[in-house]
């Protein structure tokens, strides 16, 4: 939502500024909100003369609301003076008397939020409301409230603004309705929901890509007047189109206003002279005002009169101020910059030059008043009419006065809070109390001099400044060899390194490594398979433990044979192959019976794993090795039998093989 605001704020569309009738026709009063929240309504007497600037009578009287006013209405309509107040989710309806008095006569509350009030120019008294819900309310003093028009949807294509509006027209029971995407006529007597487009954003008004409504308003009067009484001012945030309400939705008059703010402030004033042009107020929420002058009489289409004129803003006057300090120029400046939420003005008669008398309303709760003369413009008329008038600024030594006078008294006030901004985010560290007491302990009494006297700080006031340590070094972490192996890279001695790291790997703690070899595992094979020698050996008796060789965990292998040791088949056999061999023989099948099957099993169990070349380098390693301890010297084995060791089992050697391998089960779950 504030977010929104910052692109724009709709709250004050149609002014919080406005003017009562008073006494005399040259006494009115200024109705207008102040404070600091807006929430004081003040009526203040003002003397108006054409030779003089206006003159204030008196203090104003005030009413303190429950709320920020956002628009101030006000309508003389058979001899009575209404007034007609908007704030967020109130409304509320006086009625002045000529002394200014004012009588509240209906307080509504509106629970989804007021966007816009307006007073009947034809029935006093009668009042029309707009909530952000999309309802519209009608309320007079004998029917009191009534919804006449409803509709949470915009009337053309979709808009998430919930802004509503709603004017009257030159029928009194016949309403405007307008919004973000155009303007509807609804007749307050008919059925719910029937109504005739008056305006929309589209190709019939040659709208431009994003242009939007801001602001929609009935410019017939129950006076004498030159235009005609059906005509409607609708202002968008590029253009300015006046609708005849005969004529729906084609523009009798397209000007592009250019204005850098959007134009949310609109009024119509009286001719200044009988037969001429109509004078068209523009003003921007920026502080830009421009005057367009209308004619159109009769059945003649309304037109503007001469090129429309820019007005001096408020900005413009600051050099009009005296020269300031750096601060106090940018606080004046900052204050007259403030958004223009509220236009009255009007225009004296004079005998030599008419007189524009324009108040300005600033969201800062200031108002501004500006005098402006009116002249003949040089220029050739554009139409049949008179020639209209530029306005010329003008200031006076009273204004000027008047202007010093309301710079002080804004110095004197302490500058307000800041608004709300975006949060930003900082390194500073807040101090503790206990802290600023050391800080400010250390402070040297040259300084507290210094300042008291109001001159210039030199270096001895400031004492001996304080040493700044070094910041610590970063602490060395774990370096790796590829670090080690760059830093010495980059330093040179890159062979004194490659020396230490070559000492460092065949130190005496670590053993060089070992090139594998081909034929090593199946050496290991030949020189166990001569130094086992199951002729006479006698097998051990039936255990579990033995059938079942895979169920025990991997641990040296004892073999059947009682004269084999754990020191004998160990004998030439590196060490490192040792646990090797162990697993191996684990896995071997052996007969229980006879010490030949044992035998058997092992040449088949080798002679199936080992490929035909290696079979042949076993046989001969095997008829290498050295005799066994148990036979005769010097004895060997007939070739027939070295060979029939190696040779293919028999059928019944297979099947008692494959009987004494347990049935091993099918793994489950995928392990």
């Amino acid at each position: 939502m504030r977010w929104e605001q910052l692109l724009l704020d709709d709250a004050f569309t149609g002014g919080a500024l406005a003017w009562l009738p008073g006494r005399t026709p040259r006494i009115r009063q200024l109705v207008y909100p102040a404070g600091g929240a807006l929430d004081k309504l003040y009526f203040q007497e003002v003397r108006l003369t054409p030779g003089s600037d206006p003159r204030t009578l008196g203090n104003p009287g005030h009413i303190q609301l429950r709320g920020p006013v956002r628009q101030v209405v006000t309508c003389a309509v058979q001899g009575e003076s209404l007034l007609a107040v908007r704030s967020d989710y109130h409304c509320a309806l006086w009625k002045v008397s000529r002394q200014g008095r004012p009588a509240p006569l209906q307080v509504l509350k509106v629970e989804k939020g007021a966007t816009g009030i307006n007073l009947s120019p034809h029935l006093p008294g009668e009042l029309v409301v707009c909530s952000r819900s999309g309802a519209v309310c009608l309320w007079t003093p004998h029917d009191g409230l009534q919804q006449i028009y409803k509709d949470p949807e915009t009337l053309v294509f979709r808009d998430p603004s919930p802004w509503r509006w709603a004017d009257f027209t030159a029928h009194p029971r016949v309403l405007t309705v307008g919004d973000r995407t155009g303007v509807k006529i609804i007749d307050t007597q008919g059925p719910p929901g029937c109504g005739l487009l008056l305006f929309r954003v589209g190709a019939e008004a040659s709208c431009q890509k994003g242009e939007r409504v801001l602001l929609t308003q009935y410019l017939g009067e129950c006076v004498p007047s030159s235009l005609q009484p059906t005509l409607h001012l609708i202002c968008t945030q590029f253009s300015l189109y006046l609708m005849d309400e005969r004529l729906p939705l084609v523009p009798v008059l397209k000007w592009d206003h250019s204005l850098p703010s959007a134009p949310l402030l609109a009024q119509l004033l009286p001719p200044p002279r009988p037969g001429c042009a109509r004078p068209l107020l523009l003003g921007g929420q920026g502080g830009q005002l421009q005057l367009l002058h209308i004619t159109g009489e009769g059945a003649s289409t309304p037109r503007l009169a001469g090129h429309p004129q820019s007005l001096p803003s408020r900005s413009d006057s600051l050099s009009a101020f005296p020269l300031l300090e750096p601060r106090s120029q940018w606080q004046l400046q900052e204050r007259l910059q403030a958004p223009t939420i509220g236009l009255a003005a009007t225009i004296l008669s004079s005998s030599s030059t008419p007189v524009l008398s324009l108040f300005q309303l600033s969201a800062a709760g200031d108002v501004f008043h500006q005098r402006l003369h009116l002249r003949e413009d040089p220029r050739p008329p554009t139409d049949s009419g008179p020639n209209c008038h530029v306005p010329t600024a003008s200031w006076s030594p009273q204004a000027t006065a008047c202007c010093r006078r309301w710079l002080k008294a804004l110095l004197e006030v302490p500058p307000a809070p800041p608004v709300w901004a975006a949060p930003t985010f900082s390194h500073r560290c807040l101090l503790s109390f206990k802290e600023q007491q050391k800080v400010e302990g250390k402070v040297p009494e040259s300084l507290r001099a210094a300042m008291a006297q109001g001159r210039l700080l030199q270096q001895r006031d400031l004492g001996s400044l304080p040493t700044a340590e070094p910041p610590p070094g970063p602490e060395p972490g774990p370096k790796d060899e590829l670090s080690e192996r760059l830093e010495a890279a980059w330093e040179g001695p890159m062979a004194a390194w490659w020396e230490q790291q070559q000492d460092r790997t065949s130190g005496p703690g670590r053993q060089p490594k070992r090139h594998k070899r081909r034929m090593q595992l199946s050496n290991t094979f030949s020189s166990l398979s001569g130094h086992l020698d199951l002729s006479g050996a006698t097998s051990p008796p039936h255990s579990p433990d033995w059938t079942s060789p895979v169920s025990r965990p991997r641990s040296p292998v004892t073999l059947p044979s009682q004269e084999l040791t754990q020191d004998l088949w160990a004998q030439g056999i590196p060490s490192e192959r040792q646990q090797t061999l162990r697993d191996y023989m684990a896995k071997l099948p052996l007969q229980r019976n006879t010490p030949e099957s044992a035998s058997a099993s092992l040449s088949q169990t080798s002679s199936t794993r080992a490929t035909p070349s290696r079979q042949r380098t076993l046989r001969d390693c095997t008829a290498e090795l050295p005799p066994h301890r148990d036979t005769p010297e010097g004895a060997t084995a007939p070739s027939s039998q070295t060979s029939s060791i190696w040779a293919t089992p028999s059928r019944q050697q297979v099947r008692v093989l494959s009987g004494s391998q347990p049935h091993r089960k099918k793994p489950r779950m995928g392990f």
